[in-house]
């Protein structure tokens, strides 16, 4: 396993855990200041400064990214498929001209929460079977564009309204189904928090390899949970043996960045230079 201790050279900052300090500009200015190099920008921060001001500026601060967030929300009502389609791919072409190491895509859920007005359902099976159909469609544009698509299984407790893909098993069993040949374009991402309590974990990232394993998210989960989606922890302040996951996705061959993705309250009211003075020192104690 790669020694962090001494640097943060794989240390790479996923923009929400300081969307409230500042836009994706000030936030790149500030990565600069502590010697992060990694990135992975969210699409309304970077639509917010204008897509092609968002590449320059990674361009010129010499940054690369580990990923870019995100596609996906593929649920939805008949009427809005070719909405799903033209959204998604408008985020590969931005992942392209960004530079991006892949697209993350968190799938969506129950069509009404994905895709607001589609009809109200409870059948999630269904939704998962719009989630292969639409991933089917989207997989041969990425490749043209040369853009991995990176499937992220979210905590169960989002099934219904953010992904109803909630397991390494699920997100790897969608991969061989329509990449069964292994031509690559299409993988997963592990975070930590949404995938630190799945008993099969250690087994599916081996299952997954260098080729499938394309992101790896780091926080922690905090005891208690006071909020489902705005309360994660920085690295070391919660129950995740965030070390000896990162042993198995290393041990699988990933060699990537670890991408520290926070959302939290708390963070968000701090300085953004003590959020990432934080996030350097623990990327080298807790990770």
């Amino acid at each position: 396993m790669r020694d962090f201790s001494r640097d943060h050279r794989w240390l790479s900052i996923n923009t929400t855990t300081v969307r409230k300090q500042g836009d994706l500009l000030a936030i790149i200015e500030a990565c600069r200041r502590h010697g992060i190099r990694g990135l992975s920008p969210w699409r309304d921060q970077v639509a917010e400064v204008g897509l092609e001001r968002a590449a320059r500026a990674i361009r010129d601060g010499g940054f690369e990214l580990s990923g870019y967030c995100r596609g996906g929300m593929f649920t939805g009502d008949a009427s809005r498929r070719q909405e799903i389609i033209d959204d998604n791919r408008r985020a590969v072409d931005e992942a392209a001209t960004l530079g991006a190491a892949c697209l993350v895509l968190v799938v969506g859920g129950l069509p009404q929460f994905s895709r607001p007005g589609s009809s109200p359902s409870k059948d999630i099976g269904v939704a998962r079977e719009m989630v292969a159909e639409q991933l089917g469609l989207l997989l041969e544009y990425a490749r043209q564009a040369q853009v991995p698509l990176a499937i992220e299984p979210l905590h169960p407790m989002y099934a219904a309204d953010r992904a109803c893909v909630n397991t390494m098993r699920q997100a790897l069993d969608l991969c061989d189904t329509l990449d069964p040949e292994g031509q690559g374009g299409i993988g997963v991402a592990v975070d930590v928090y949404h995938t630190w309590w799945d008993p099969e974990l250690e087994e599916q990232i081996r299952r997954a390899g260098k080729s499938r394993l394309l992101a790896f998210h780091v926080c922690d989960w905090l005891v208690p949970t006071r909020d489902l989606l705005n309360d994660r922890g920085m690295m070391g302040d919660g129950v995740i043996d965030i070390p000896r996951i990162r042993g198995w996705v290393e041990a699988a061959g990933f060699a990537g960045y670890s991408e520290v993705e926070i959302f939290s309250h708390d963070w968000w009211k701090q300085p953004i230079d003590h959020v990432l003075s934080t996030c350097v020192e623990r990327h080298r104690t807790s990770v």
